[in-house]
């Protein structure tokens, strides 16, 4: 099965045991109060390690970006957090509850801890101001110390260190190309050195080779400042290129996560599988695309049991009627498997557990 241009990479021997940055249990979202909420994240529990790169992938309307604004708390009304535990674990100290921060807390949190770049991030710009003014002004927010000429010349670092020349700091953003501007909104996420990095489909408007330039450059950068990332995406054919593990949404829950290569080799959910085989190989001998059938839950509608059960080509019996809990997957010498699990009635050894 080849679905990308190249071969997944293999998640690092020691990410597994690198100490978590961020821990989420059970977080629950709905837009809406009363009867006519609408439930959008249902319990979801995923772990982000030190340095590691966490890809989320799943159709329009799986929650994605809603568990990256439930976890900033940048969620706008209607939405609502109902549920769950979002803690972030700094380099000293004790973990930290960030749904119970301040708004003074809050303000500290994001940019300096966690940094979101949004989705349709190159046109995020101000068009009429400069680059070197809208990256200076992060540093004067929250930096007020930090003198004029100090401002500068970190604004020229970060336009470096995206590959970018420095000389551009004073172009408008109309001056530059769809890429450079996703660069500056890098860079800008970058300039106050947070331990997380949040990417909401950044890549979504850029032609293919201009996606993989800008990815390569995230992975250099990660290895070089040792920061985490949640790449957030419906192509999941680029979280198998430079993930070390991805979560599989739908519905407003994880159906199955595991590291980037075991997804690539072998899909346990029927969805993971459905979206491996909607994106065409680069290289290699054609073959056609088999797709998912069907549209994606109506979220005011939700089907009984498993969500996905009326697009599932193996659904039976019990998935009609039983949600699947995500659960260990355990392999035919009862083992588990490292950091792998799916919520699917397919693996017959968890039919007692029910969400």
């Amino acid at each position: 099965m080849s679905t990308s241009a190249t071969s997944p990479v293999s998640t690092p021997p020691h990410a597994a045991t690198r100490p978590p940055v961020l821990e989420i249990s059970a977080l629950s979202v709905d837009y809406g109060v009363g009867d006519g909420a609408v439930r959008a994240l249902h319990d979801v529990d995923l772990t982000l390690r030190r340095g590691e790169v966490l890809g989320l992938a799943g159709e329009s309307g799986s929650g994605k970006s809603t568990l990256a604004y439930a976890v900033t708390r940048l969620l706008s009304p209607p939405g609502v957090i109902t549920g769950g535990d979002v803690r972030y674990h700094p380099r000293e100290g004790g973990p930290v509850d960030v749904l119970a921060m301040t708004p003074q807390e809050l303000r500290a949190f994001r940019w300096q801890e966690v940094s979101i770049v949004f989705q349709g991030a190159m046109n995020s710009l101000n068009p009429v101001h400069t680059v070197r003014t809208q990256l200076t002004d992060v540093l004067r927010a929250h930096r007020p110390q930090m003198p004029r000429a100090e401002r500068v010349e970190r604004a020229r670092e970060l336009l470096s260190l995206v590959g970018i020349s420095p000389d551009r700091l004073g172009a408008y953003p109309h001056q530059l190309s769809g890429g450079m501007r996703q660069r500056v909104m890098i860079a800008m996420a970058l300039a106050l050195e947070p331990e997380i990095v949040i990417m909401d489909e950044p890549t979504t408007a850029l032609d293919v080779v201009m996606q993989r330039q800008i990815l390569r450059q995230l992975v250099r950068l990660r290895e070089e400042l040792d920061f985490s990332v949640v790449f957030i995406t419906h192509d999941i054919s680029l979280l198998i290129e430079f993930s070390d593990r991805i979560a599989i949404m739908y519905g407003g829950r994880v159906v199955e996560q595991a590291g980037a290569a075991d997804i690539y080799r072998d899909p346990r959910h029927p969805y993971s599988h459905g979206l491996l085989h909607s994106f065409p190989a680069l290289h290699g001998p054609r073959r056609e695309l088999t797709g998912i059938p069907g549209s994606p839950p109506d979220l005011r509608a939700m089907p009984s049991g498993c969500a996905f059960h009326p697009r599932c080509p193996k659904s039976f019996e019990p998935c009609d009627r039983r949600t699947p809990r995500l659960t260990p997957v355990t392999t035919t010498d009862t083992t588990t498997d490292t950091g792998r699990s799916v919520a699917c009635w397919l693996n017959d050894d968890r039919r007692s557990g029910e969400a």
